[in-house]
């Protein structure tokens, strides 16, 4: 299956009420804006959309909502973080049947696998499905690391067409490309490292912090694409501060709470995470105030 993904795939929160229930009317609006924005794919319940609050249900209530939303003018993409093999393939299966044109798998929750479990779930839970779909590697965040030769030993997987690089080693992107040449669609995954990642040859990105400035982050990627680099450069500058918001252990909130001052939904969260309160809600809201304050006219 050849790789076609790329440009901008933002990873979008959930929308909940004040009393937690899930507010998919305020989840399609935001997905419409990012839309509007000129994105290119669209990732849902993806750790940023606490996938891992939500019941099966709810999940794939989101993902039917985010695919009546895109109405097949851009892919849908549903993450995938389950804590058991067979629950992640009784989830991508149903996902499939409901319009999602991708996945992006995370590996295993909870258990932390060795390689050898690691890679047996991602055969399992990707062969389970025609769709294609998107390897996250994020071991900063869920210790399992799936480093470039072991990419190479997935490549056999037909439908496994993109991998989200999130280790925050930007030397993986020259490292994978020298292993696999095209074979894989590569997208970056730690915002504040975008810049970077483009100069060493991405296709895509899947965007946390700029949910909330969507125009200014679709703004960047193609000033990036264009190779541009001293106009990216300039609204770089601006826009690092409330990338960062996207490397925090509380990164929900933190964007959560951008996306409320941006006007574009609302700060609420499931337990056991928590609103922003006191001096961490001060220092969050000064960034995102001055982001605001500041935010170039394009």
């Amino acid at each position: 299956m050849a790789a076609t993904w790329q440009g901008v795939f933002p990873a979008v929160t959930t929308q909940f009420r004040e009393d937690q229930s899930l507010d998919l009317d305020a989840t399609a609006r935001h997905h419409q804006a990012l839309i509007d924005s000129g994105i290119a794919g669209l990732v849902v319940c993806g750790s940023l959309g606490e996938n891992q609050t939500m019941t099966h249900a709810e999940k794939l209530s989101v993902v039917e909502t985010a695919v009546k939303v895109a109405a097949g003018r851009i892919p849908v993409l549903t993450g995938v973080a389950e804590s058991s093999t067979r629950a992640a393939v009784d989830y991508v299966r149903e996902a499939e049947k409901r319009g999602a044109a991708g996945l992006m798998i995370m590996p295993p929750m909870v258990y932390k696998a060795d390689k050898a479990e690691a890679h047996e779930y991602f055969r399992t839970v990707g062969g389970a499905v025609s769709v294609p779909w998107m390897l996250y590697n994020n071991p900063v965040g869920y210790t399992v690391d799936i480093t470039p030769e072991q990419l190479v030993e997935l490549s056999d997987v037909a439908n496994l067409v993109a991998v989200k690089e999130s280790s925050a080693n930007t030397r993986r992107i020259i490292e994978i490309r020298q292993l696999l040449g095209d074979r894989l669609a590569l997208f970056a995954g730690v915002d504040d490292l975008i810049m970077e990642s483009s100069m060493l040859g991405i296709d895509g990105w899947v965007a946390g912090s700029g949910i909330a400035f969507p125009a200014e982050n679709q703004r960047l990627w193609d000033l990036l694409k264009a190779e541009r680099y001293a106009e990216a450069r300039q609204l770089y500058r601006w826009f690092q501060p409330l990338m960062k918001l996207d490397t925090d252990l509380k990164f929900v909130q933190y964007i959560k709470l951008a996306v409320q001052e941006a006007g574009l939904g609302k700060e609420w969260v499931r337990a056991p995470r928590k609103v922003l309160s006191g001096a961490e809600r001060q220092r969050v809201m000064a960034i995102i105030r001055k982001g605001l304050d500041e935010r170039p006219k394009l």
